[in-house]
């Protein structure tokens, strides 16, 4: 059996092509959204569900889409390899390419104060996979771990869905990136639970409703996604993606399954620390991106 010190270099590497083709998928996604190519303002606001559907016929967000899809790819081959705690926060990388990207397409200037809170959002991030590469560890998944995922999950998604039935779509583009980034984070959790499953040769019921759970969180927080798209930059939905995902799923490994059972006091105030950090930069840049501050 290959040593982890062999097997997470690839599955960083894996993790690092997902993060590419992530924020390829956002852009592509966000000008399908905004209906332009580069449009002098964009008109921002939340989506209805006919709106979201009628997205399948443009061929940006198909092509977005179909990038995306090679993330999840590329991302599950990540998580078959390591645990989940050190590949899933490697995506905060889609955000320095989508903010450049994002910037040449809309003619925009980033200013001191947007590259700073990009700088201290992606640096935050980057400490998960520091302190997590030196402290996770592969362990079993068992049903009673499973359970709790996806409980938590199913309350998740009542919580979610009365919070935004109520608030009858007056729902501020950091509050859709926060849904979907909590929703991603359980995703990337559930996908690492089935694989490790499966590997394992334990493929049940209880597995199956895992995996269903999995793709109905996806195509939720898809939709939510979308929404987020039409309320802000690309570059600022990244940017809450790349923290509150990798946040939530750090979260679950270690709480629930278990992956930093090994951690010192040290690692443990590490990932506290870093995860404050990377919030900190996400609520910076939804203060002074360019593209919301002169709304």
């Amino acid at each position: 059996m290959l040593s982890p010190e062999f097997i997470r270099p690839i599955a960083i590497l894996l993790a690092v092509f997902g993060a590419i083709f992530l924020s390829l998928g956002a852009q592509f996604q966000n000008d399908a959204v905004t209906e332009h190519h580069a449009p002098k303002q964009l008109k921002l606001g939340s989506l209805h569900l006919k709106q979201v559907l009628d997205l399948l016929r443009r061929p940006r967000w198909l092509t977005g889409t179909s990038f995306l899809v090679l993330a999840v790819l590329f991302q599950l081959g990540a998580l078959a390899l390591a645990p989940l705690i050190v590949v899933q926060p490697i995506g905060a990388l889609a955000l320095i390419i989508t903010s450049i990207m994002n910037a040449r397409i809309y003619k925009i200037r980033l200013d001191f104060k947007t590259l700073t809170a990009i700088a201290v959002t992606t640096m935050g991030v980057g400490g998960f996979v520091v302190f997590a590469a030196s402290s996770a560890a592969a362990v079993e998944m068992s049903d009673a771990k499973l359970l709790q995922v996806v409980g938590i999950l199913f309350v998740l998604l009542l919580v979610f869905g009365g919070l935004f039935y109520f608030s009858k779509g007056n729902v501020s583009a950091l509050n859709w990136i926060f849904g979907a980034g909590v929703l991603y984070g359980f995703v990337a959790s559930l996908a690492k639970v089935v694989l490790t499953r499966v590997s394992q040769g334990d493929f049940n019921l209880l597995t199956l409703l895992a995996a269903i759970a999995l793709i109905g969180a996806t195509f939720l927080g898809g939709w939510f996604v979308q929404n987020a798209y039409a309320s802000g930059p690309p570059d600022l939905v990244i940017a809450g993606l790349t923290v509150i995902d990798p946040a939530v799923a750090v979260g679950i490994g270690i709480v629930i399954l278990g992956e930093a059972a090994q951690a010192e006091l040290i690692q443990v105030l590490g990932f506290a620390f870093s995860g404050l950090v990377a919030a900190t930069g996400v609520f910076m840049l939804s203060r002074v991106h360019p593209q919301i501050s002169k709304e």
